[in-house]
């Protein structure tokens, strides 16, 4: 019997995807509120209380904002779905929709280790479904663009990869100190900067290939 074929194709699965973090980003800013009706030092008692959220809403909006660019660098590569490909995704946006909750258990309770280690776990299984969609892609060939290498799909593995790495990493840290693990979780900028640096190297067969292909262009056109 034959395989049915998906309901959705990949625009309408990125743009429920777009849907499903935008609502995420607006949940997060729901929890930074001051009360009403204070007076002077008592707003800035409120403000000062507030860093908090401030912290783990900043964080969080940088964390959403990574897997927004991962999730449309993975799915831009698909021409078509399957029901992998879907059920994989949907738990990923289900993580990410989620994730208003351990932020905020971050910004109340982030000395604690379980805060701290469901928060980090939290952004493992995002970048995990990162990991399994594009490894999903580059195993099956026939779901992907024409004109799409299995290289291309390296990369969205590998910083998914990293992230994983350095989250998951974190979590026996919590159970010494919070606080150490949420600075460990900083090592992802270097980081990733560092593995965008050596992405944009001229490297490999074509980067050595252009000076030629350059020159030839040249000689096959000499100036008039």
């Amino acid at each position: 019997m034959a395989n049915r074929e998906p309901v959705v194709g990949v625009e309408r699965l990125l743009l429920f995807g777009d849907a499903v973090f935008a609502i995420a980003i607006t949940l997060l800013s729901l929890d930074i509120t001051v009360p009403s009706g204070l007076t002077g030092r008592q707003l800035n008692h409120s403000l000062r209380d507030l860093i908090p959220s401030l912290g783990a809403y900043a964080l969080s909006f940088g964390v959403i904002g990574v897997q927004w660019l991962a999730h449309h660098s993975v799915l831009r590569n698909a021409e078509r779905l399957d029901t992998w490909l879907i059920r994989i995704d949907f738990v990923f946006l289900a993580t990410i929709a989620a994730l208003p909750f351990p932020a905020r258990l971050l910004s109340e309770y982030g000395s604690t280790a379980a805060a701290t280690a469901i928060y980090a776990g939290s952004i493992v299984l995002a970048s995990a479904c990162t990991t399994a969609l594009a490894l999903r892609l580059r195993q099956k060939p026939a779901l992907r663009k024409a004109h799409v290498p299995p290289d291309r799909i390296r990369r969205p593995v590998l910083r998914s990869s990293l992230i994983m790495a350095v989250f998951g990493t974190s979590i026996p840290i919590t159970l010494a100190s919070p606080s150490l693990a949420k600075y460990w979780w900083l090592l992802c900028i270097p980081a990733l900067r560092l593995m965008d640096r050596a992405a944009r190297k001229p490297d490999g067969p074509d980067a050595a290939s252009a000076p030629a292909q350059a020159a030839g262009t040249e000689t096959s056109n000499p100036p008039s």
